[in-house]
């Protein structure tokens, strides 16, 4: 699998494009549909990121437990570290999975977490058809509460590996404001999938959409560009090809993240104009 950080990235180049053009906007609509869009950009970079670190628990956990399947006979699966208490359910699948930080830890990237995060796993993580269910017991990650569910399945053909990724859930920010963000992935890895123990040539495809909604109803979608899906190399840091349209009520921006080389720019283009360069991150 180790389709470990994917997508968090669009979302963070979203909202460095808003803040970057608020006086644009400001031509055609007014300072608050310019606020709310700024602050759901931002919105979705936390949410992705939230996501993506339980992602990144629930992968942790299944290959240091043995449950990924698809490897080498004979080889052990590498042991990933991870943060947190794991529990095994005992027996056959389904597995039950529980991935516990107690009343806070603070883990070696520096992040502290608490609650835990359970996982249903219907079979290997890497066979066709399997699935894993992610649900959260008052958990929090960086002072941010995490609701809802994740849900894997894995749709590999023959030796392609693939999966979808539907993402439902709340949000709820230190001070209290939450919001909802609802999605699809579909992932599918492009190198690297004959050789399940080294990671650094993984290179993943990504399709599909997001959908914020705040507390006051208000939505904003961003989707990949059809014949442009994004490219992300687990070696590279950030997503280095590929196409992004992010949708307001007035207006709508392309960000184009290059044409595969690994580094960490792109551009962004409003309503089909002048492209602009910006830093990712």
């Amino acid at each position: 699998m180790k389709s470990k950080k994917l997508l968090f990235t669009y979302a963070v180049a979203a909202s460095v494009f808003f803040l970057a053009s608020c006086k644009k906007d400001n031509t055609s609509g007014s300072n608050d549909e310019i606020a709310v869009t700024t602050q759901s950009s931002q919105d979705m970079a936390i949410s992705d990121n939230i996501s993506e670190d339980a992602n990144n628990s629930f992968m942790a956990a299944a290959s240091t437990n043995t449950l990924m399947g698809a490897r080498p006979e004979g080889v052990e699966s590498p042991q990933t570290p991870f943060c947190g208490n794991v529990t095994v359910s005992q027996g056959a699948f389904p597995k039950t999975i529980t991935i516990d930080f107690g009343t806070g830890s603070t883990c070696l990237d520096g992040i502290t977490r608490s609650g835990s995060i359970n996982i249903v796993l219907s079979d290997s993580v890497r066979k066709s058809g399997s699935t894993a269910t992610l649900t959260f017991n008052n958990y929090i990650v960086g002072g941010y509460k995490r609701e809802g569910t994740i849900v894997w399945t894995n749709t590999r053909t023959g030796d392609a590996l693939s999966w979808t990724r539907v993402d439902s859930g709340k949000v709820t920010a230190p001070g209290g404001r939450y919001w909802y963000v609802t999605g699809t992935k579909n992932v599918v890895q492009t190198a690297g999938a004959s050789t399940p123990l080294n990671i650094t040539d993984d290179v993943f495809s990504i399709t599909g959409s997001r959908t914020y909604t705040n507390a006051n109803g208000v939505v904003r979608t961003a989707t990949v560009v059809a014949g442009q899906p994004l490219e992300k190399a687990t070696i590279c840091a950030n997503i280095d090809k590929g196409q992004l349209k992010i949708q307001g009520p007035n207006h709508y921006v392309i960000i184009d993240f290059g044409d595969g080389t690994c580094d960490a720019l792109a551009t962004y283009a409003i309503d089909g104009g002048v492209a602009h360069q910006f830093i990712l991150r």
